[in-house]
């Protein structure tokens, strides 16, 4: 019999925000990457404009569409693919969640991820019965893994793979016979060197696979580069037979894409314009938060890239987080994120500039952070 889920882990941070409510100067919410900025002024324009959609979209999504998100893997991954490799999806997460029985992986299987990771590759191997499996070396992925996740740069820790670890990994899964899925999502997102002058490597880079796309998937979201969260607009790409198989699932289980998000879709996917400016909202906000947490006595650790600061003090990240709602800043706990980071907490970008400040005002004024 299949294991009951356990607990929507966010619900145990209810206490604590209640807490930092009860701020004089109210809460700032720092613990959820959820986009504030606005969604680009072309993309809702579009969005308008095509909500004459009487008929049933295309599970595929719309030859343009496709073509669109192929062109933007040859001009912003450096990776060539097929408008017939690629695949529109209902946001990252629901694919993430779902990948394992899309591919009909089941119990006595295994789905592998990294060890600090987003809970959903976790309860994507729970929603099948298949082994949950947290591993960041290669050489130990078990014999009965059918699925393996990288994700780079990293939610929650922001660190970035290289074209040599991705390559170690992508022949490591082949060996075992399974696929390999590489989550992209902040790949826009560059901080440190070397990724603050040079793109970050897809799992479809040509150095990675050469033109050899066998068992490999890109997932890429627009969520984080175009304030796009509330669309759920994502999409796959990769190996051409693997998507045609996804696919098919996908029409029996009715995951369409609304037609008019596919046609706003495209609009964002075109214009590089405003990813940029996104970029450089980020990179300030950043700018301003770095320096406070580690005048407090944090320690940044990796964080090179993605829209997260993660920080550590030494202590439980329970204690850390009662602290930071008692200066009425709301942050995640790295209990949510595996077992290897029970003394982290991780602090999100995407709140407003004036949040950030704010916050950042607070953490340095906080005796309690640095005693």
């Amino acid at each position: 019999m299949r294991q009951a889920l356990p607990d929507y882990p966010w619900d145990a941070m209810v206490p604590y925000a209640a807490q930092a409510a009860e701020h004089p100067d109210g809460a700032l919410n720092l613990s959820v990457g959820s986009p504030v900025d606005a969604t680009p002024a072309a993309v809702r324009e579009a969005l308008a404009a095509a909500t004459d959609a009487h008929a049933y979209p295309a599970t595929a999504g719309t030859p343009a569409l496709r073509e669109a998100i192929a062109e933007w893997f040859a001009r912003r991954r450096g990776v060539t693919v097929s408008p017939q490799a690629v695949l529109p999806t209902v946001g990252s997460k629901e694919l993430v969640a779902l990948l394992p029985f899309l591919l009909g992986i089941g119990a006595g299987e295994a789905v592998v991820f990294p060890r600090i990771a987003y809970p959903s590759y976790a309860m994507g191997a729970a929603l099948v019965g298949a082994d949950a499996i947290a591993s960041d070396d290669p050489s130990e992925w078990p014999a009965h893994t059918k699925l393996v996740w990288i994700n780079s740069p990293s939610n929650p820790d922001g660190r970035v793979r290289d074209v040599a670890y991705l390559q170690a990994a992508v022949a490591r899964a082949r060996e075992l016979g399974a696929v390999i899925a590489g989550d992209e999502c902040y790949a826009e997102f560059g901080w440190d060197a070397p990724w603050d002058a040079e793109p970050i490597p897809s799992i479809l880079d040509p150095r990675v696979v050469g033109d050899n796309h066998r068992d490999v998937l890109s997932v890429y979201s627009l969520s984080k580069q175009s304030n796009l969260a509330g669309y759920r607009a994502a999409f796959l790409a990769g190996d051409p037979k693997l998507v045609e198989r996804l696919l098919t699932v996908r029409k029996h289980a009715g995951l369409m894409l609304p037609a008019p998000v596919q046609a706003a879709m495209m609009v964002a996917l075109a214009d590089e314009t405003h990813v940029d400016a996104q970029r450089a909202r980020y990179r300030a906000r950043r700018d301003v938060l770095r320096p406070a947490l580690e005048a407090a006595g944090f320690t940044i650790e990796g964080s090179e890239a993605g829209l997260y600061l993660w920080a550590t003090r030494g202590v439980d990240a329970w204690d850390a987080v009662a602290e930071f709602a008692a200066l009425g800043i709301v942050v995640g706990p790295g209990h949510f994120y595996g077992d290897d980071s029970p003394r982290h907490v991780r602090l999100a970008l995407t709140a407003p500039d004036a949040d950030i400040v704010a916050a950042a005002a607070r953490i340095r004024g906080g005796a309690s952070l640095a005693e």
